[in-house]
């Protein structure tokens, strides 16, 4: 019964938010805004009920935004459809946003692009634990963000690089629902995957009665060159004493 009522309060934390983020426009460069939050409602769902809803007292991590062959197929934070289906074990119907853009399909479950961040992530997690059920009595993984950015080009813009007439609505709504989701959850360590991140849960820590202490690792992506040298030996000295 607690976890329903859990489960009910998260599922109004997010509602809101999108209700929020709907009312907001953006402007060139940016031509497609997804929220696969809405589009990508099934596993999405099944990931807040499994993976979200949980005791009071884990490790949150917090990410960005997603990524257009991650989240934005399958509605779940860094997710990399291998690991969703396979180590998450969540699958599901995928939808269309209202307005796709041709150079970055939605295909869901059958989109045969691999999101790195999303395998560097969910691969140490899987190293870490026995199972993702073990995984979810001790970690949380949540986006700031559940939008995508796309300009004409097909390229992704990320929220810290909107102008700031756009960008100042979007954290408004997003820190208001990462502070409902922090207390809900009552999480006392969080780790900001990625400096933005970490700004904005250093942002927001005041707001939070359990959180005690905020750190940093380094983002999983490509485009990090740092990542590409080793991104599980950098983030293990900050994870692992976190995972014990």
């Amino acid at each position: 019964m607690a976890s329903q009522r859990l489960r009910e309060r998260l599922f109004a934390i997010l509602t809101r938010l999108n209700g929020e983020l709907d009312s907001l426009e953006f402007a060139d460069p940016v031509t497609h805004v997804y929220n696969p939050l809405l589009y990508a409602e099934d596993p999405a769902s099944q990931y807040l009920d499994r993976f979200l809803c949980g005791p009071g007292g884990r490790l949150f991590l917090l990410g960005m935004n997603p990524g257009p062959w991650g989240m934005a197929q399958t509605g779940v934070p860094f997710g990399e459809i291998e690991a969703v289906r396979d180590w998450l074990k969540i699958q599901g119907s995928v939808g269309q946003p209202q307005n796709s853009h041709p150079k970055r399909p939605v295909q869901g479950f059958d989109c045969s692009r691999s999101e790195v961040s999303g395998r560097r992530l969910w691969g140490y997690f899987a190293q870490e634990f026995p199972s993702s059920e073990a995984f979810a009595k001790k970690c949380v993984v949540f986006n700031y963000c559940p939008l995508i950015f796309l300009e004409e080009s097909g390229r992704n813009r990320t929220p810290d690089k909107l102008p700031k007439a756009e960008r100042e609505p979007l954290f408004a709504a997003c820190d208001e629902c990462l502070v409902a989701i922090l207390r809900e959850l009552r999480i006392e360590r969080a780790i900001g995957i990625g400096q933005f991140a970490y700004r904005r849960l250093t942002a927001v820590k005041d707001s939070v009665a359990t959180l005690e202490s905020v750190e940093s690792i380094i983002h999983p992506s490509p485009a990090n060159p740092h990542a590409n040298r080793g991104w599980a030996e950098a983030v293990s000295p900050v994870l692992k004493p976190s995972l014990r």
